[in-house]
């Protein structure tokens, strides 16, 4: 097989296919034409996703690295041909298009190119933390009716205690040496003592068992998708805290690729974009991953981010783009070792996922320009709803405070809250969107579609974000603050009231209530605060038993860094837990400690 035999018949095709949306008339968002003259409207790729990164494969040099990992440098054509072979085992594993497959791993070669084979053969991906609870996973996989789920070795035993209670066993094990060659793939093993070697009684089918398989395959595994074909399951909160899979399009990956590219006015075929947020996450997935691969770029692949490292990774790899959360930036401004850090290479920088501090944006761009960059970091802001960013700051323009303008295509209105009466310029309201890459909806679940994806008076589909914001007289918006109750840790949505459920769970607690409380690194950190049952001693004991329950039932990054015992909870009038008096509580504990420094 090669990559033109794969290739041409397909993409011609493809090529001189392109969706137009026409300007709204009525909308009063105005455009801001001179912060760099980005465009009102695009013409989109009319296809699937592997159809865009196929044409982007034809397009570039043949030496041209897709990915990067660990210093296995796979070129475009390679990227294809690992993608049709592993599209290939799909269909001789049974998979058939339309059934899901769930992939929970973190920043690999094989996510990546198993994502891009679901596409491929017609599939549709489901992105899981590998990090979840048992429970959390449990529940991913079964709503999803997934037929397949692929996760690293090293999470194997997490998988074996849940098995039975999969409605399907069928179970693709990786190991982080399969993405790697010469030394480093004989020599990685050791470093990692605590992996232990899949069971020969597992059931569970190898990655080269997997990819051995497809290469006998010879039946057609080509499936023709459509723009408006669902690509890919995320999960986020909705409206109400309650995590729920995201349904999205191949349109709305392949416009945000597009719209990223073209608002962001840096990305460059050739460029390469250290990609840290992971693949599981609309941010990692959306921009790190489609929107390089889209414009022909590398995506060097990290599948774990630790500060220590990050300075030596940007040394090593010396990326033209970085995108992260402002944790992320945040551990910028505390590397040790900076000193001969060089950053010239710098072309673009963008935050997201979190507010970004105008005292910490202030800092990180005196950081990097007293290390040679030319550039800003530019804040954007979205929801999984929309697979990520759908405003970004522009290049040479930027004012205090404002998340920046609307990509291309994309229209915001600010109503008052559960109305769709705009409000005027300058007066909070929630922050509605409108555009191509707006969600298909939540799956299995039509009412809360119906809450969160509103058609407005002009005919229009709005997302309600449940988010406070602002708009000024030339179009940037501001955001405020959350509507719906959540924490964001590092980037990550926690609901509190998920972990809530789980530790009203424990047996020796009564109840408790989670709040976000600041963290110089964290942004946020998750803090419980919890009402034991009568005659249970508020003790350390207590408090460890009940983060180990939690441990086997939530994800790592939604875990609470602290618990606090009381009697009893503040309650409103109506009686329910008044968890904003304990968020002022903490907040005032904060200033006490301020005023003290």
């Amino acid at each position: 097989m090669t990559i033109n035999e794969i290739k041409e018949p397909l993409l011609l095709k493809y090529q001189k296919k392109s969706i137009e949306f026409p300007i709204p008339e009525g909308v009063k968002t105005p455009w801001f034409k001179s912060a760099g003259d980005v465009p009102v409207t695009l013409k989109y790729f009319d296809g699937s996703m592997i159809d865009a990164i196929e044409a982007s494969a034809m397009a570039v040099p043949e030496n041209t690295v897709a990915y990067n990992f660990y210093g296995n440098r796979v070129t475009y054509k390679q990227f294809i041909l690992q993608v049709h072979q592993a599209a290939k085992a799909l269909c001789a594993q049974g998979v058939k298009p339309g059934d899901r497959v769930t992939i929970c791993m973190p920043n690999t070669p094989q996510a990546v190119v198993l994502f891009y084979a679901c596409n491929r053969m017609g599939a549709v991906a489901s992105m899981i933390h590998p990090l979840s609870g048992e429970e959390e996973i449990v529940r991913y996989i079964n709503n999803a009716k997934s037929v397949l789920c692929l996760t690293l070795l090293q999470f194997y035993p997490k998988f074996e205690k849940i098995m039975d209670k999969l409605d399907n066993k069928n179970l693709l094990i990786c190991d982080i040496t399969d993405g790697l060659k010469g030394v480093k793939k004989v020599l990685f093993p050791f470093t990692r003592k605590d992996v232990k070697p899949l069971p020969k009684d597992s059931g569970a089918i190898t990655w080269k068992e997997f990819i051995a398989k497809g290469k006998k395959y010879t039946g057609n595994y080509i499936h023709h998708a459509k723009s408006d074909d669902t690509a890919a399951i995320l999960y986020s909160g909705g409206t109400t805290g309650t995590s729920k899979g995201i349904l999205l399009s191949n349109l709305n990956f392949n416009a945000l690729a597009l719209q990223t590219g073209t608002a962001g006015d840096c990305i460059v075929p050739g460029y390469t974009m250290l990609s840290i947020m992971p693949v599981f996450h609309g941010f990692g997935l959306g921009v790190c991953i489609h929107t390089i691969l889209y414009w022909g770029c590398t995506c060097i692949l990290i599948p774990q981010f630790n500060a220590k490292t990050y300075c030596g990774l940007l040394k090593k790899y010396r990326p033209n783009i970085i995108a992260g959360v402002p944790t992320l930036y945040e551990a910028l401004l505390r590397i040790d070792d900076a000193k001969t850090l060089d950053l010239s290479q710098l072309h673009g920088m963008f935050s997201g996922g979190d507010s970004l501090s105008t005292e910490l944006k202030a800092k990180v761009d005196a950081f990097i320009t007293s290390h040679g960059a030319e550039e800003q970091v530019r804040e954007g802001y979205g929801t999984t709803e929309c697979v990520t960013a759908s405003c970004l700051t522009p290049r040479y323009t930027y004012k205090e405070g404002s998340i920046g303008i609307p990509f291309p295509d994309t229209y915001y209105k600010i109503v008052t809250p559960s109305t769709h009466d705009e409000v005027p310029y300058g007066t909070i309201g929630e922050i509605c969107l409108s555009g191509p890459t707006v969600m298909q909806g939540y799956m299995d679940n039509p009412k809360e579609t119906a809450q969160t994806l509103q058609q407005h008076e002009d005919g229009r589909i709005w997302l309600h974000t449940g988010d406070l914001g602002t708009m000024d007289e030339e179009g940037f918006i501001y955001f405020k603050q959350r509507l719906k109750r959540m924490i964001i840790t590092s980037g990550y949505n926690v609901y509190p009231s998920q972990v809530e459920n789980v530790i009203d769970s424990h047996p020796d607690v009564h109840m408790s209530t989670v709040i976000g409380v600041k963290d110089d690194y964290r942004m946020q950190k998750v803090k419980a605060i919890v009402v034991p049952k009568p005659g249970v001693e508020p003790n350390e004991e207590l408090k460890k038993s009940i983060l180990d329950y939690c441990a086997e039932r939530i994800a790592k990054y939604a875990m609470p860094r602290e618990v606090e015992f009381r009697e009893d909870l503040p309650k409103t009038l109506v009686g329910k837990v008044a968890y904003t008096v304990l968020e002022i509580v903490e907040e005032e504990k904060e200033r006490a400690k301020a005023n003290t420094r």
